[in-house]
């Protein structure tokens, strides 16, 4: 029997399911998941409020999370799916990764890592980005509009 090949839209929905524990949890809903070889190893979300911990971002916990999955720091086969833009922080981390592709939902215009000129992943990272757009933004600006209230 044949290896079912999934697309980018069955991922980026497995990390909206993430996000959504995210926004449950009073975080900030982000989420992410990485692939490899068509097959998730790595889930997670938002935890900077339950860890007390401004570096645990979704990305940042799925890299340590694959690497530990696979033995080893480099992620060099892998596919990275998160909801929003990732920061400078996690496209730092994403870079000495050496992840082969980032595929985010929303755009983050306000801290994402494409406002810098160069950018800051690896040379060899394919980036994709727009992957159910309008689901991924609205699961953000719902938690801030809650949050308002």
């Amino acid at each position: 029997m044949g290896l079912s090949v999934h697309s980018d839209e069955h991922f980026m929905k497995e990390a909206l399911k993430q996000a959504q524990i995210a926004y449950e949890e009073g975080e900030i809903p982000v989420g992410a998941v990485i692939v490899c070889n068509n097959r998730i190893i790595a889930r997670a979300y938002n935890q900077t409020e339950i860890l007390t911990d401004v570096t645990a971002h979704a990305e940042m916990i799925a890299i340590t999370s694959a690497a530990e999955n696979l033995g080893g720091k480099y992620l060099t086969d892998c596919r990275l799916f998160v909801t929003l833009e990732p920061c400078t922080m996690c496209a730092g981390a994403l870079a000495w990764s050496q992840i082969s592709e980032i595929v985010y939902g929303a755009p983050d215009l306000q801290r994402g890592f494409r406002r810098l000129n160069p950018s800051p992943l690896h040379p060899k990272t394919k980036i994709k980005f727009g992957v159910l757009e309008t689901e991924c933004k609205s699961l953000i600006q719902d938690f801030f509009s809650d949050l308002r209230k």
